[in-house]
């Protein structure tokens, strides 16, 4: 891991990047960033604010010059990702050539479970209904999967305990 020295995590909307990300960056020794926020201070818009206003070509954009950033500003820093962040402009290739990338992977009726209650703040699933809402997440968790399972390392996550996430990872990255 010597050449590499970050961490993404990434994996969909609510599957508990930052908080892992902020866990395992504590453990180690690391700086953290998640990457919406990093965003949302930047241009002083929260990420919901953000997509309304110039939609989801233009975010995508937006969040791909601040993933830039964010690689080039750092190092020895776990970077939790957006959920997209992986599946558009190429960001996957940049991700697997600057460090090392971990994803959280969890099934879609936990991740229901998980957004349910917060879909507001969601772009994507603020206009969704709730009978609408396990399809949904089954079809953009099925787009995204391909990015998602280039990963280095993927760490199912339906009910993973943050030591259990910490102990993989390190066991991981010490090889």
């Amino acid at each position: 891991m010597e050449d590499k020295k970050l961490l993404f995590v990434c994996g969909f909307m609510s599957a508990g990047k930052t908080t892992h990300g902020k866990k395992l960056a504590r453990n180690i020794g690391y700086h953290f960033i998640d990457l919406d926020q990093y965003t949302e201070k930047k241009y002083n818009k929260s990420i919901t604010e953000l997509f309304a206003e110039v939609g989801e070509d233009e975010f995508r954009n937006i969040e791909t010059e601040s993933l830039n950033e964010c690689i080039n500003d750092n190092q020895k820093t776990v970077i939790a990702l957006g959920g997209g962040t992986p599946c558009f402009n190429n960001n996957i290739e940049l991700l697997k050539k600057s460090g090392q990338l971990i994803y959280l992977k969890m099934d879609a009726e936990a991740l229901l479970k998980r957004v349910f209650g917060i879909k507001a703040n969601r772009p994507l699933l603020a206009n969704q209904e709730e009978k609408d809402m396990l399809p949904y997440i089954e079809d953009l968790l099925q787009k995204r999967a391909p990015y998602y399972e280039q990963a280095d390392l993927t760490v199912y996550h339906n009910n993973l305990h943050e030591d259990e996430f910490k102990e993989t990872v390190l066991n991981f990255i010490k090889k």
